[in-house]
């Protein structure tokens, strides 16, 4: 079944009872998640009358002493944030996740089970200026971001099996703060999601002798039809296995486990092709594009010592927007109670964010120009 639509993917010519995957539904697989996703691109014709989300504001002061993640501002614990000037991690006031929490017990019953939940939650800012974001940072402050996350990877790692680096942007995805920021959460235990791609990516290796990613990256990069953008080191595409309307799968060309193994030289680049891809996804509707996005590696802690081979580091992207800047994708209904679905092929999302300039809509106003930021 999968071989069928990788094939006709991109087939568009017109003949009756012919399969055009752009026209007619189908479902590809997701050998990530071992799961489905039904694509209906003929769905994204229908006339729209549901919500229309507020587009989010422009107008967000560079600094305000009454937000928490400003410099020199007071926090909710009343400690007060240094006047930093690169990037800034503290502690996070209201953690999911505590180092000293007490087991659970014993089950007496294994329909009720319990497992301890241990670990540390931390808040990283980007940069101090609340009115900016990624795309809009210099290289050079983009580089310092990547340069945090990998030493936040190995600190917390060196005891943690798993630490989560992820970022919600905008208020459509929860996020409660416009100051550039995120989160690392490490945990006592690998996560639904970590397992499941690590049971995947090892099924993989020992079925076909290659990571999974690293041999479908190099399919990408052949193929091009899902490609976003490129570098030397690094590929963005839209994945053949595509949920959200403009998911994105961001991969290292070699064999790299963690984030913490990338070298200098893929750091730069990795700063170059992060400014790019969010970029476009700004210029896509000329909004400062919500996402939630993170890195997935290989475990840690105890797993430093084991053969990981099977992983290989990536960051996914999963943006909301569907239409315009005020029309989303839900995922209810059917989504949540049979199986994930999208409205437009990978291969059609693919093609308009690779069309977009790689300059920024906003390049020239003072939020760009007072920043040295925007580089190329």
């Amino acid at each position: 079944m999968e071989r069928a639509v990788a094939a006709a993917a991109g087939e568009e010519e017109k003949g009756d009872g012919r399969f055009r995957a752009s026209e007619h539904q189908h479902a590809r697989y997701n050998p990530l998640r071992d799961d489905w996703v039904l694509v209906s691109a003929h769905r994204v014709k229908r006339p729209w009358q549901g919500q229309l989300e507020k587009p989010p504001p422009e107008d967000v002061p560079r600094w305000d002493p009454n937000n928490p993640l400003c410099p020199g501002a007071t926090r909710a614990n009343g400690e007060m944030n240094p006047q930093y000037e690169g990037t800034f991690v503290f502690p996070n006031d209201f953690p999911a996740l505590q180092p000293d929490a007490p087991e659970p017990g014993k089950s007496d019953h294994p329909l009720f089970q319990a497992a301890a939940a241990r670990g540390v939650c931390k808040v990283m800012c980007f940069h101090p200026w609340s009115d900016l974001t990624l795309p809009l940072m210099s290289l050079s402050e983009i580089r310092a971001v990547i340069d945090t996350w990998a030493e936040l990877a190995a600190e917390l790692g060196a005891s943690y099996p798993w630490v989560q680096i992820f970022e919600n942007k905008g208020a459509m995805m929860g996020c409660s703060n416009p100051h550039p920021h995120c989160q690392v959460w490490a945990s006592s235990f690998l996560p639904n999601e970590a397992r499941l791609e690590d049971q995947t990516q090892r099924q993989h290796l020992n079925q076909h002798g290659v990571p999974m990613l690293l041999e479908y990256a190099e399919q990408e990069a052949e193929r091009k039809e899902r490609l976003v953008v490129e570098n030397a080191d690094w590929l963005v595409v839209v994945p053949y296995w595509a949920t959200w309307p403009y998911q994105t799968l961001l991969l290292p060309r070699r064999h790299v486990c963690r984030l913490q193994d990338l070298h200098e030289g893929e750091r730069d680049s990795l700063a170059s092709i992060m400014q790019r891809l969010l970029t476009k996804y700004d210029n896509l509707f000329e909004v400062s594009f919500p996402y939630s996005m993170g890195w997935h590696g290989a475990p840690t802690g105890p797993y430093l010592d084991e053969d990981c081979g099977h992983w290989q580091l990536h960051a996914h992207y999963y943006p909301p927007l569907l239409r315009s800047a005020t029309v989303r994708k839900f995922m209810v209904g059917y989504e949540m109670l049979a199986q994930a679905q999208r409205d437009l092929t990978p291969e059609q999302a693919a093609e308009r964010l690779r069309s977009l300039p790689e300059v920024h809509y906003k390049q020239g106003q003072d939020v760009v120009m007072g920043s040295g930021g925007a580089s190329s």
